[in-house]
């Protein structure tokens, strides 16, 4: 099955299903020496775990991350690094009802398609399980790009139509939703539970801030910065749409105010996102993602069977109502495996 690697030079390789006896990741292109523990990234996958609060799923997986190779006395030896977690609370079962069925909004009905057999249980490779191997790669990620002075922050500004108006950073790990705006994170925990007693989902968006990282960094013309960043966060089953800067609202100004001027101080504005030609400027890199309302709903919907019987399904079982909240530490992680990998590329080329 291919399409399980990302990244050139810094490489990972998740592997796992949903319910499953575990999941994971192989990270290739690690530098060797550095310092790092187990508990550094155990702290992200705490982050990414399910119930954590009360608009999360209620599924319990301690994602205790397990480091069986690339490590020495508490550093990297350079070699791949192998992490697995080890799933605690499958219920295979709970999908037995539905295992013929194609539920609307999953990978279902497509992975049936593509390769004549599919893991029903909890959408197997399509859950939004698969990630916590991505977010352990992340963290290795994130040491080697804290090393280099290099910070990346993502956090919720819009739940369900209900958006942020301030950003308060202290605030973001203060809240279950993980806004920026402590004002309005009630009433999009009170959206959300209302939501979830309806049996329905909702969306949101999500926007991240890259600060520290150098001007250069990107490859043109298909490896451009802001390209790869677009696939990282689009590879993220939930994820549906991805703006840089001004974004789409830079449609609804003149070229003359969207241009990011210059200086002797250097740039007068910041309407690119801290990308021009796919190259970052040094500026801080800022985009936003939709992410989709989560497909597992207990309200009754239309489908097929495999073999084109129409029929009514509801979807039950443990699922969030809206992933925004932990979809954040994944954004993170997605964008340090982005941003470590292009530090490599751009080293390798000017030493």
């Amino acid at each position: 099955m291919a399409g399980n690697s990302f990244g050139e030079v810094f490489r990972i390789t998740t592997f796992g299903e949903s319910h499953g006896e575990a999941v994971g990741v192989i990270v290739d292109g690690v530098t060797p020496g550095i310092e790092i523990d187990r508990d550094y990234i155990q702290k992200q996958m705490d982050r990414r775990k399910p119930g954590q609060s009360s608009i999360t799923t209620s599924r319990k997986e301690y994602d205790i991350v397990n480091i069986l190779s690339g490590t020495f006395e508490g550093k990297t030896t350079g070699t791949p690094v192998f992490m697995i977690l080890y799933n605690t609370d499958m219920r295979p079962e709970a999908y037995d009802d539905i295992k013929h069925s194609f539920r609307p909004g999953h990978a279902d009905f497509t992975y049936l398609q593509k390769y004549g057999i599919r893991d029903y249980r909890g959408s197997g490779r399509a859950s939004g399980r698969e990630t916590a191997g991505r977010v352990a790669a992340g963290a290795l990620a994130r040491k080697l790009l804290e090393n280099r002075g290099v910070s990346v922050l993502a956090y919720t500004t819009e739940v369900g139509g209900i958006k942020s108006n301030q950003f308060v950073e202290s605030a973001i790990e203060e809240n279950p939703v993980r806004t920026c705006d402590p004002d309005a994170a009630p009433a999009m925990v009170e959206k959300i539970e209302e939501l979830a007693r309806l049996g329905d989902s909702c969306g949101g968006i999500v926007e991240c801030r890259v600060r520290g990282a150098i001007p250069g960094l990107g490859e043109p013309v298909f490896d451009k910065l802001d390209a790869d960043l677009a696939k990282a966060m689009l590879s993220i089953g939930a994820v549906k749409g991805i703006e840089f800067g001004t974004g789409f609202d830079g449609t609804r100004i003149l070229g003359s105010e969207h241009n990011d001027g210059m200086d002797k101080n250097g740039f007068l504005s910041n309407h690119s996102g801290g990308i021009i030609g796919g190259i970052s400027t040094g500026q801080e890199i800022v985009f936003r993602i939709a992410v989709k309302p989560t497909s597992s709903i207990s309200v009754a919907q239309k489908t097929i069977d495999i073999h084109g019987n129409e029929k009514e399904i509801v979807t039950t079982g443990r699922h969030d109502p809206c992933i925004c909240p932990r979809i954040v530490p994944v954004v993170e992680a997605m964008t340090c495996l982005v941003l470590e990998d292009h530090f490599k590329r751009h080293l390798a080329m000017h030493g």
